[in-house]
């Protein structure tokens, strides 16, 4: 089948954003006293939404569930302050997707993040144009590592999962995208997701299929 779509994870794919979000969360935690490490973040927390993260942080060194929505509101407010003075369009994204569209591929974003920070991110990344659309944390029921919100994506763009392929950094997002079927590129940093890696990966997996 011939790949007619690529679907593109948000932060450390698209964006440089792990160490933003890992930072605002770090500061909301602190005015309770409280903090992730580094190891957490990358082998625990990567690629979670918010409110996924909190719960385990009650669950594992019993924060107290009454401060979730108080934190989660000063993250995505410190995420924001970071964004407007960090986020910056990247030629490598804009020259890639801008190829990708023109070649013809439909373009989208699903991300475990909230609509309004995908939404200021892209913009600022110059990137939204390019897109068909973007799905949110807050238009599945499940977030990744459930494989719904692409599912979704793919029932939106009306292919079949083999004829959509899924560009992924992080275990939790890769578990998702395979789950739903697409071909899935795993990427380690955002400097990876460029035309000639995404051409020559499409390439790989149209041989595969003939």
């Amino acid at each position: 089948m011939e790949i007619k779509a690529i679907i593109f994870d948000m932060d450390g794919v698209l964006i440089e954003a792990k160490e933003w979000h890992y930072e605002a969360l770090n500061r909301a935690l602190n005015l309770f006293g409280m903090e992730i490490s580094r190891y957490e973040h990358l082998t625990i927390f990567d690629g979670l939404p918010t409110k996924n993260k909190l719960k385990i942080l009650s669950l594992e060194q019993n924060l107290p569930e009454s401060l979730h929505s108080f934190i989660n509101k000063m993250k995505q407010q410190y995420t924001m302050d970071i964004v407007h003075t960090s986020c910056k369009p990247r030629f490598i994204h804009e020259y890639a997707l801008s190829k990708l569209k023109n070649e013809g591929y439909k373009l989208a974003c699903c991300s475990n993040s909230i609509k309004h920070t995908i939404e200021v991110m892209l913009k600022k990344a110059a990137l939204l144009e390019y897109l068909d659309f973007f799905l949110s944390n807050e238009d599945v029921s499940k977030a990744k590592p459930d494989p719904e919100i692409y599912i979704k994506a793919i029932q939106k763009l009306g292919f079949h999962p083999k004829e959509v392929m899924v560009v992924e950094d992080n275990f939790n997002g890769i578990k998702a995208a395979r789950e739903s079927g697409a071909n899935v590129m795993e990427v380690d940093s955002v400097e990876e997701v460029n035309f000639l890696n995404i051409k020559k990966t499409l390439e790989k997996f149209q041989k595969e299929a003939q």
